[in-house]
């Protein structure tokens, strides 16, 4: 019988982009797979023994994609082919209906795909177009899942440091005889924040977590809002003096939150904020993190 070991896996963007994971406390770092196209969002499923990744490709060649491949780096597979979503950013694994979630932001939407690619959904459409396309209040980048609300959450950045980003909401199947586009259950929970990027949510407290890599005092940081009183407080920042904060892994069984930036940092944190600590650095361009209790030798 396996036991179960916590790992972090983390995407670089820079240096040819690549898959890595790190222990915990940073150490024993192990590149899993090199020659990504600009990764951003990761996802790990244990059962299945997968991890899968977004690759944004080059933004003006609507060549997007996404991979899978086993925990130890075995049998990499593209299961959403270049062109088939356009600049695809976090990326969400749903254990309950075993799919995939991601924000496509040139693409100006949100999606969702079964785990072997099949069945891509359009669930939200921001906008159509190279003249939308130019406008990056439109841009949908972070992604999370709710079933015990029955939402889906996602944020639009806005343009950088412009103070116009968003988190907003909607049921997460789109209603019977609407589209993606024309969806009318949407709501803004939050608004005018410096640029919110990715999302995740504690399930068990019912709280949304995100980053923003906007200016500060507000950008740059780590933020955290309960959802049934959503929108209707301020967010509470609970990290900062980030350098442009992308991804967000939670471990809500050990009080700690994990947090990646573009200036090559990996930060642990408890769940307040507190015991703030970088486990490693200068690890390049840092996107998107995961966190997952995985099998790795014999148990004792």
């Amino acid at each position: 019988m396996k036991r179960l070991t916590p790992k972090l896996f983390v995407l670089e963007a820079s240096g040819g982009g690549r898959l890595f994971s790190v222990n915990p406390d940073g150490s024993d770092p192990t590149t899993i797979v090199s020659g990504c196209r600009i990764p951003d969002g990761v996802a790990v499923d244990v059962e299945a023994g997968h991890i899968y990744w977004t690759n944004m490709g080059i933004p003006s060649a609507d060549d997007g994609s996404i991979e899978r491949v086993d925990l130890d780096g075995a049998n990499r597979t593209t299961i959403v082919a270049p062109g088939r979503t356009y600049t695809p950013k976090q990326l969400q694994l749903d254990p309950i209906r075993r799919q995939l979630y991601w924000g496509d932001r040139e693409g100006m939407r949100v999606m969702r795909c079964n785990l072997d690619g099949s069945c891509l959904e359009v669930l939200v459409q921001t906008g159509v177009g190279d003249d939308d396309r130019r406008d990056e209040t439109n841009w949908c980048v972070g992604v999370s899942v709710d079933h015990a609300g029955g939402y889906l959450y996602w944020t639009q950045k806005g343009h950088s440091d412009a103070g116009e980003g968003r988190i907003l909401r909607a049921a997460i199947d789109v209603p019977a005889n609407e589209t993606a586009a024309n969806r009318s259950d949407i709501e803004v929970v939050f608004k005018d924040l410096p640029e919110p990027i990715d999302l995740e949510i504690d399930h068990t407290a019912g709280i949304l977590y995100w980053t923003d890599r906007g200016d500060a005092p507000y950008g740059n940081t780590v933020n955290r809002a309960a959802l049934d009183n959503i929108g209707r407080t301020d967010p509470e920042i609970v990290g900062a003096h980030l350098m442009e904060g992308i991804g967000i892994a939670l471990d809500p069984a050990h009080d700690r939150a994990f947090v990646t930036d573009l200036g090559g940092n990996i930060w642990e944190a408890a769940l307040d904020g507190s015991r703030h600590r970088a486990i490693r650095a200068l690890q390049g361009n840092l996107t998107g993190i995961a966190y997952a209790e995985v099998p790795q030798g014999d148990a004792s």
